[in-house]
């Protein structure tokens, strides 16, 4: 049987920071060597004399970081300058699944407008089918338009993107 590479046994957990310091823990957490993803998306905000474009946070107090959770790294990263910890539940760090990031992340690159939307848990699961957001999954909903709901379990965030125009199939 051959050991399992360094690779395998990393997986995607959440990081709280503090207040608008999400792209500092970012750039300190890739300055130590940790693979990050940030979601941010692009808003555009007033101000008296001027507009101007800006990303923000799709989840604010939080960012991702993939590692292998070992004492000696958990206790370097939770040393990085504006981290509060480890989302945990019963004292143990909560990963987050591969596929959520993997959504996220393309939804993100696609540039699909979407918005935080309440946490959702229940209802009909969907996978896109074709098009550029092809294999992302998530939950149905319908008020008027149809909206998938990406949800991350483990910080209980989601975002709503619209589909309309997209060939769904049920999980």
């Amino acid at each position: 049987m051959m050991p399992a590479s360094p690779e395998q046994n990393q997986r995607w957990y959440a990081v709280q920071t503090r207040y608008r310091c999400e792209q500092t823990v970012t750039a300190g957490l890739c300055g130590k060597g940790l693979e990050t993803f940030l979601p941010l998306v692009t808003q555009t905000h007033r101000w008296s004399d001027r507009n101007k474009k800006i990303e923000v946070p799709v989840f604010p107090g939080y960012t991702f970081t993939r590692f292998d959770n070992t004492a000696r790294l958990r206790k370097q990263l939770l040393q990085t300058t504006g981290v509060i910890g480890l989302v945990s539940f019963s004292n143990e760090a909560s990963p987050v699944p591969d596929k959520q990031i993997d959504d996220l992340r393309t939804v993100l690159a696609q540039k699909v407008p979407c918005a935080l939307h309440a946490f959702l848990s229940l209802g009909q699961k969907v996978r896109i089918r074709g098009g550029s957001l092809d294999g992302i999954e998530g939950i149905l909903t319908q008020n008027g338009e149809r909206n998938l709901i990406i949800s991350i379990a483990a910080i209980g965030r989601s975002i709503a993107i619209k589909i309309a125009g997209y060939e769904l199939e049920p999980l």
